[in-house]
């Protein structure tokens, strides 16, 4: 069945209602803090006041004597017994060598590296005679120099001793010289320095686990709020336990939100994985705000450097970038791909720059790892290349509508200069759609409004792409990937014709309950009720990645799909035998099987029937039954793309900047439930629109102490923080995907932060701001105004 086909079937494009919203409506979700187990302790962590410093000795002797202890485990205790967290994803310097990869322990040995690294943990009977013995671990360190900022990694104190100077690596894609070659002879280059800043995730569920060990079966069960629990088995298992995989479950119930900061391998989940046995009793960790902030891996953090070299008239001819990436105090599971391979492939963007070349330095910080938040490297790519693009407007005396028209890619398949190739899209009209739904032309208007009450108005043009599907396996794996990228679906026909499905994507909020019912059910004519789906438990579900990169639905989707392929086979077989005609004759739609040319035909639920009684069919030539799995690995990412148009007003006198109006058109391939589509564009746009005016991780550059370390601190958007989003669509299916979905879930995030820095650029030129950096905080915002007035 082809992606066209697909859209016109029933159930598919339709805002059905979210299955799973009325347990977590009625409070009836089970997150993994609400899992108590039998005879189950508390653990608490002992972590570093310090960003770096060198830790001489560990006294627990009196914290062990305290009421309800039952263990505490520092270090050495595990040292020979595991191996370190592991990174995901091994990157090539451009001198053909190993990235440089220090060991990451579970428990610190030796040295704390950044404010909140775990030294010690200590387990009681309850959770406050845990945090008790905890304040009463002595430890014993000797501050050492920190560094935070990653333009000083290269001359500060060493982190590692396998990374010298806090090099992690160099990696480049291009023709370097090809692209120095034409800068040469460019009628104009337009230059542009940037940072895009750190910040932490905030899910609404803090990460949680329980570790438990049967010595009856000699099964782990880890409960954990994670994004992929196969793959958390799998580095947990080979690369750090040494267990048998089939001898450990990890069970991801309903988990709160994830953005990214769920994917990964934590230290917490081994620690506890592995204290079950050494007590033979269950232990639960749940993180406390505080700790979120000090240890759930950071995103963004690139200092960088871009160069467009164009021809007389604005025509893009070739582009250089810089970046200094932060990866923190320790490589996190999948932290090198995203300033890289997730990066730098996105730097083409929507237009037709023939050459690039970009560089990356990667440096180890006295901070919290930094891995991918919701985007991951794309939204580092987008913000770079359309701060950059405007900039070559504003030099040129061209609108930023104008500087991209000339510029749009206008015809598929499309091969970029770093790597990717695009295969299919439309971006002149999703620029032409957003103008128009955002009324640019009345945006002078609106200006004159705005001085006449004292304030200035800017507007800012943002147009994005991104590679979702994250895959294929060959290519990841020749790029660094240290597993495949697959995914797999499981579709179980039951004898009345209800069907269960048991996928490897993981939902934590995209309401995959929902949308891959109505794929099912589409394929079959079947009601969205009549589908389950089930996810989130390796012991019940077939191997899977897992969810992340807005891959769900494009790869999660097609597995099912593929699946559904052979239960609509082995269906015709048994329909064909219920009306004495050949399989071959045999058609199916809309719930309905009929042999071509006649009247006959047999229902979807008489056929699911049939399958479990085989008196009604030749067992010699099909088993009975009708469940089939199916892996998919795609041949290509998908290419959602958008433009996205953002209208700010700012207080001259204050420096408060107020988005006043925002457009978003995007073009995700086939969409399966719009209103689903549409709560995901919206708290994308909250996302991005939140880091460009308001998030901002900052640590003291002396002392390494994280000043952004609460919400008193760290500013989070709220509703009125936002107007009334204006969204749309238009749809180029994906062309290699059954769905011919693209993927919806970081979208916003991406292309939202350069609209709106672009439009508060728009604004301060007219009071002299040249340049400015993310966030447009008021104080911020305001120096930048009087520096310019002197």
């Amino acid at each position: 069945m082809g992606a066209s086909d697909f859209s016109k079937l029933p159930h598919i494009g339709e805002s059905v209602r979210r299955k799973e919203d009325y347990r977590f409506l009625t409070g009836a979700g089970q997150y993994t803090d609400d899992i108590t187990m039998e005879r189950q302790t508390y653990a608490v962590f002992v972590r570093s006041p310090h960003a770096h410093a060198t830790i001489n000795s560990i006294d627990v002797k009196a914290a062990e004597a305290m009421p309800g202890v039952v263990k505490i485990f520092i270090g050495k205790d595990l040292e020979g017994k595991m191996g370190g967290l592991p990174c995901g994803w091994l990157i090539t310097d451009v001198n053909g060598k190993p990235m440089n990869e220090p060991p990451h322990p579970v428990l610190a040995l030796g040295k704390a590296r950044h404010v909140g690294d775990q030294v010690a943990m200590v387990i009681a009977e309850t959770l406050e005679q845990a945090k008790n013995a905890a304040e009463a671990v002595v430890v014993d360190y000797d501050a050492l120099p920190a560094v935070v900022d990653v333009r000083d990694a290269a001359t500060s104190t060493q982190l590692h001793e396998q990374a010298p100077n806090n090099h992690c690596y160099k990696w480049g894609l291009g023709d370097k010289a090809a692209v120095d070659a034409v800068f040469a002879t460019a009628a104009h280059i337009t230059k542009l320095d940037l940072t895009n800043n750190r910040l932490i995730p905030n899910a609404m569920e803090p990460r949680a686990a329980i570790g438990n060990y049967s010595r009856a079966t000699g099964e782990y069960v880890l409960y954990v709020a994670n994004q992929n629990p196969h793959v958390e088995r799998l580095l947990m298992t080979a690369f750090v336990l040494g267990l048998p995989e089939h001898k450990v479950r990890v069970i991801a119930p309903d988990v709160g939100g994830g953005f990214g900061s769920k994917i990964f391998l934590y230290a917490e989940d081994v620690a506890l994985t592995w204290a079950s046995k050494e007590i033979n009793r269950s232990i639960k960790w749940t993180c406390e705000r505080s700790e979120s902030f000090l240890t759930d891996a950071h995103g963004r953090d690139h200092a960088s450097h871009a160069e467009m070299a164009m021809d007389k008239d604005g025509k893009f001819l070739a582009m250089r970038v810089h970046t200094d990436a932060n990866l923190g105090a320790y490589l996190s599971t999948f932290s090198t791909a995203v300033p890289t391979i997730l990066y730098a492939t996105l730097l083409a963007g929507q237009y037709t720059c023939p050459l690039i070349y970009v560089e990356v330095d990667a440096w180890f910080t006295n901070t919290a790892p930094v891995d991918a938040y919701r985007g991951a490297g794309r939204p580092e790519a987008t913000y770079l290349l359309e701060r950059l693009v405007s900039r070559c407007g504003w030099e040129l005396g061209l609108a930023q509508d104008e500087i991209r028209k000339r510029n749009f890619i206008n015809s598929w398949p499309y091969q970029t200069p770093v790597a990717l190739q695009y295969d299919a899209g439309d971006y002149l009209a999703l620029l032409t759609k957003a103008q128009g739904l955002g009324d640019t032309a009345g945006f002078e208007a609106r200006k004159s409004a705005s001085k006449a009450k004292g304030f200035l108005r800017g507007i800012g043009y943002s147009s994005y792409i991104e590679a979702c599907g994250l895959a294929p396996s060959n290519i990841a794996g020749a790029l660094g990937a240290r597993a495949g990228l697959f995914e797999c679906g499981e579709v179980r026909v039951h004898p009345t014709g209800s069907v269960t499905v048991f996928t490897g994507s993981h939902s934590h909020g995209q309401g995959h309950e929902t949308t891959f019912a109505q794929v099912v059910a589409a394929r079959l004519g079947i009601e969205v009720d009549a589908v389950d789906v089930v996810h989130g438990d390796t012991g019940r579900v077939p191997f899977g990645m897992g969810t992340y990169g807005s891959r769900s639905l494009a790869v999660g989707g097609s597995a099912i799909m593929k699946a559904l392929d052979k239960i609509e086979t082995k269906a015709k077989k048994i329909a064909a035998h219920l009306m004495e005609a050949s399989d071959a004759d045999v058609e199916f739609a809309n719930g309905e099987f009929t042999v071509k040319g006649t009247d006959k035909k047999v229902t979807f639920g008489q056929v699911a029937l049939t399958a479990y009684v085989p008196h009604n069919y030749p067992l010699d030539k099909l088993e009975p039954g009708l469940n089939e799995t199916a892996f998919y690995d795609p041949t290509n990412f998908t290419f959602p793309s958008g433009t996205y148009i953002c209208e700010v007003e700012i207080d001259p006198m204050t420096g408060k900047t107020r988005v006043d109006k925002f457009t978003a058109v995007d073009d995700f391939g086939v969409i399966v439930n719009p209103m689903i589509v549409e709560g995901q564009v919206h708290g994308g746009l909250v996302q991005g629109i939140g880091q460009a005016l308001l998030e901002n991780c900052v640590y003291d550059k002396e002392t390494g102490q994280l000043l952004t370390g609460s919400y008193m601190d760290y500013t989070m958007p709220r509703a009125d923080d936002f107007p009334e989003f204006k969204i749309d669509n238009i749809c180029t299916p994906c062309t290699h995907n059954p769905l011919g979905s693209k993927g919806c879930g970081e979208a916003g995030a991406i292309g939202s932060p350069p609209a709106v820095i672009n439009a508060v650029l728009d604004a301060l030129h007219e009071v002299g701001v040249q340049d400015f950096d993310m966030p447009a905080s008021p104080h911020r915002v305001w120096e930048a105004i009087k520096a310019a007035r002197v």
